[in-house]
């Protein structure tokens, strides 16, 4: 009888295996073209789900929601390419993000802007005043990145830190992601369901569905869900439906093609001159710091999705500098939101296993054309939401898979390493999802003195899981026992070390090295 196999443990990978195309590997042209098309779209959902919310509260109608969403396309493709180019130069998209609602809406909804009868000059008002405060809050993060601030915090960073870090950075959107999905189940439902057998089952039964299924997973799910919705409208399925599940639904509701010119170029202080308060500025820069921990956690997902080494802490500094500069862009153009790291484009470098920067490259691109030639642009932005919210739950699913990945390079055997991630986990899913509620059902949060600066920037902090998660796991890995070498060898803290500026080998010089002999600008902290 030959020998039974002995069972040994997975091997500790610094690079994931898997990836078909790393960051410095291009794949075809034809996979790029295709690939980066699926990556706008994508982040697509986001900005059109961000415009619907905010622009009717600030007085706008169809026309000032598809120049919003115009705006915002073109300065999120400018933004991409900066960070692609000069930031921590991995394969991210930049776009808009959830954590500024809260320091918006409360900016829209301030007593100041309730004396205007004419909506439309109400919503000019508002938007420049929201451009003030965006402007003020890409100060913090400039100053934090290229003063190499952000780049102390990280060199305290260790996997067990880490690893909950980048698990809250996705599943932080949880409670978005299925209620949303569920505002139109009979669309969004097959949309997940087709996504998940497209892109786990069928390469596998097919011998030559590999590319298809595989590469365009994404795409081929989202024509075959658009056009059953299309025909669901057609047929008068929700003729006779409330108003919130037409709007929903139906493809024809969006009013977006129709407010769409067919060319525009957005261009900065298109709305005017920028109106800056104190008390705006400073809760926006609550939500600032906010989406630096976020875009932070999600930098980290796509370290690991293209195959790249640990991101060495002056390239994170650099990352956050230019996203400071991106939120400096928002503000002067004027797109009611501010910018962080993609977390879903982040989780769709796993679905098609290519993490290559030319095919983010391209993404930015599509972002700019469809953003110039906006009656293009506005078909594709009339996909129904809840479908884009079927693919977000794989796509996020994903993207916390990542901080799972995290914990080979730690103890996961130590009971101190077990209480530190689940404490991290379960404090930062439990305490925003307190705030969420309390202000469901009071209209306002918990923090609820007489001064709204003070209550904005408690609940922006405190509503955002990464944020609360990475605190938690912060102090008490660096507050028990770190002192201890065999502490800090569970920790994992060598596996990290090792990667403190971008020189420290071959590999990750490759990998984050600015083009053009930049990098003498931007030394290692």
């Amino acid at each position: 009888m030959g020998k039974e196999p002995e069972f040994v443990p997975y091997p500790i990978h610094e690079q994931l295996p898997g990836i078909d195309y790393c960051i410095t590997s291009p794949p075809p042209w034809h996979t790029t073209m295709l690939v980066g098309f699926q990556h706008y779209v994508i982040m697509l959902g986001t900005i059109v789900l961000i415009a619907t919310i905010l622009v009717p509260q600030m007085g706008g109608g169809y026309e000032e929601k598809a120049r919003v969403i115009q705006t915002m396309l073109f300065v999120a493709g400018i933004n991409t390419l900066l960070q692609v180019y000069f930031g921590t130069r991995l394969p991210v998209v930049i776009g808009g993000s959830f954590t500024y609602l809260l320091p918006t809406l409360s900016i829209i909804l301030s007593r100041r802007y309730t004396y205007f009868i004419d909506p439309y000059e109400r919503f000019y008002h508002t938007m420049r005043a929201i451009q003030g405060a965006m402007i003020c809050a890409s100060i913090f993060q400039i100053v934090v990145g290229y003063f190499g601030l952000w780049g102390v915090c990280i060199r305290f960073l260790s996997p067990v830190i880490a690893a909950p870090w980048v698990m809250l950075s996705a599943l932080g959107l949880y409670y978005i992601a299925f209620p949303a999905l569920a505002n139109c189940v009979e669309i969004g439902l097959p949309a997940l369901i087709i996504l998940v057998l497209l892109f786990m089952y069928a390469p596998y039964g097919l011998n030559q569905g590999s590319f298809v299924f595989g590469r365009c997973a994404v795409l081929v799910t989202i024509i075959i869900v658009w056009i059953y919705a299309l025909i669901l409208t057609a047929a008068g399925a929700y003729n006779e439906r409330p108003p919130e599940t037409q709007y929903s639904c139906r493809t024809d509701r969006a009013g977006i093609i129709w407010g769409s010119p067919w060319v525009r170029i957005p261009y900065p202080l298109q709305w005017g001159r920028p109106l800056f308060y104190a008390g705006d500025a400073f809760a926006m820069i609550a939500a600032s710091f906010v989406s630096l921990v976020e875009s932070t956690g999600t930098f980290i997902a796509v370290q690991r999705f293209c195959s790249a080494t640990f991101v060495p802490p002056s390239v994170f500094t650099r990352g956050i500098g230019w996203q400071g500069i991106a939120i400096m862009l928002d503000g002067l153009f004027g797109t009611a939101n501010g910018s962080a790291a993609s977390v879903e484009n982040s989780g769709f470098l796993a679905v098609t296993r290519v993490g290559s920067r030319r095919v983010i490259k391209i993404a930015a691109c599509f972002m700019i054309f469809f953003s110039l030639f906006a009656k293009f642009g506005a078909v594709i932005a009339s996909i129904p939401i809840p479908l884009f919210f079927g693919i977000y739950c794989v796509l996020y699913a994903y993207a916390a898979s990542a901080g799972i990945g995290l914990l080979q390079f730690c103890n996961i055997n130590s009971l101190r390493n077990k209480f530190i991630i689940g404490f991290a986990l379960i404090l930062g899913l439990s305490i925003p999802q307190f705030f969420r509620e309390y202000f469901i059902e009071s209209g306002y949060g918990p923090m609820h003195t007489r001064n709204r600066v003070f209550n904005d920037i408690i609940n922006v902090i405190f509503s955002s899981s990464a944020t609360v998660g990475a605190m938690i796991a912060y102090l008490l890995d660096w507050s028990h026992c770190y002192w201890d070498d065999s502490v800090r060898k569970d920790r994992g803290l060598h596996w990290f070390y090792k990667y403190r500026s971008y020189n420290a080998d071959a590999r990750t010089e490759e990998f984050y090295a600015l083009p053009y002999s930049l990098s003498r600008y931007f030394p290692s902290y």
